[in-house]
């Protein structure tokens, strides 16, 4: 119950930090996270084109999160942490540890998202004991054509047959785990939506439709669809960009840091190759890193031009409109 009530109380601070420097444009600080991504695996088995990790076009070194460095992160944060997301790029299943990952953190809500092609009997049967609260598993098409446009490589009734998988030893289990199910929506799947909804049904999943990102904005007419709730980006006289007004505010920049396999923090998931390095949680703890002069700077930043951070240009936040 302590540790409820100080999760709480840390959650209000960090909503106060954010809302009072979005107000004030003064950089407030008065907390830890609620939140962060933890990069478990920086490898993938698969090559989707417009991911860094899958074109070979992340420009850092590839990994696996060192056991001892998560047990750090969790004895330091877990009385403040609402929410731990076990992914950032990369597979987080390839890990050769995974499970023991999930039984140092069994205490604090988790979600882990994965392509799905790791999801045997024998591994959902762990899973759904594992104490993790939220399992993504992305579905990006609904036949082996439209799925593998986008997840070159993958093998689409793999996929299907693990969430099935999932769902069945969910059910043994007696766990109240939820399974959700995330399609990206694209000019190659917008006409299998239907489709998607009645598997989730089937299957006793939540379906998530969503925007989907490009690494590179000039490509984005390769892949938007024509529904334009699906649509992050417009095309103008013939360029593209992001349906976004770019307001000088940022919520994961005060709730939502990253931890990259190798120990590095970053301000957020659009930092996708850990060009924003706010510290070196190896070295540091992750209170002074998170309330340190990189970390400030980048924030009082935010609250007076956000669009001068690269990483900005293509987020999400302040879009209307658009599923994200």
């Amino acid at each position: 119950m302590v540790n409820i009530l100080r999760r709480y109380y840390n959650a209000f601070l960090s909503a106060y930090s954010l809302t009072a420097s979005t107000l004030f444009k003064k950089h407030i600080l008065a907390g830890m996270p609620l939140a962060v991504s933890v990069e478990l695996s920086s490898h993938c088995n698969l090559n989707c084109p417009e991911c860094p990790t899958g074109t070979g076009s992340l420009k850092r070194k590839r990994g696996f999160m060192d056991i001892l460095l998560f047990e750090r992160l969790i004895e330091e944060l877990s009385p403040y942490l609402l929410n731990l997301n076990l992914y950032f790029q990369g597979e987080p299943m390839m890990h050769p540890d995974l499970f023991t990952f999930l039984e140092r953190c069994r205490h604090i809500k988790s979600t882990i998202s994965t392509n799905g092609h790791f999801l045997t009997s024998e591994n959902c049967r762990k899973l759904a004991s594992s104490g993790i609260s939220t399992i993504i598993i992305s579905l990006d098409g609904m036949d082996s054509l439209s799925y593998q446009r986008y997840r070159v490589g993958g093998d689409f009734d793999l996929v299907c047959d693990g969430i099935r998988n999932l769902s069945v030893a969910r059910k043994n289990a007696r766990t109240d785990i939820e399974i959700k199910i995330q399609f990206l929506v694209n000019r190659f799947n917008e006409n299998q939506i239907i489709q998607a909804r009645r598997f989730a049904r089937e299957t006793g999943c939540m379906l998530s439709l969503k925007s989907m990102q490009v690494s590179d904005i000039s490509n984005a007419e390769d892949w938007m669809p024509a529904d334009e709730k699906f649509r992050r980006y417009r095309t103008a006289s013939g360029a593209a960009g992001i349906k976004s007004d770019m307001p000088n505010r940022c919520a994961r920049a005060w709730l939502n840091p990253v931890l990259t396999w190798d120990g590095m923090v970053l301000p957020c998931c659009f930092d996708k190759d850990a060009s924003y390095i706010m510290g070196d949680f190896k070295k540091d703890t992750f209170r002074a890193i998170w309330a340190g002069t990189k970390f400030r700077t980048f924030r009082k930043g935010i609250l007076k031009r956000r669009g001068m951070n690269a990483i900005c240009r293509n987020c999400t936040s302040g879009m209307k409109g658009v599923r994200t």
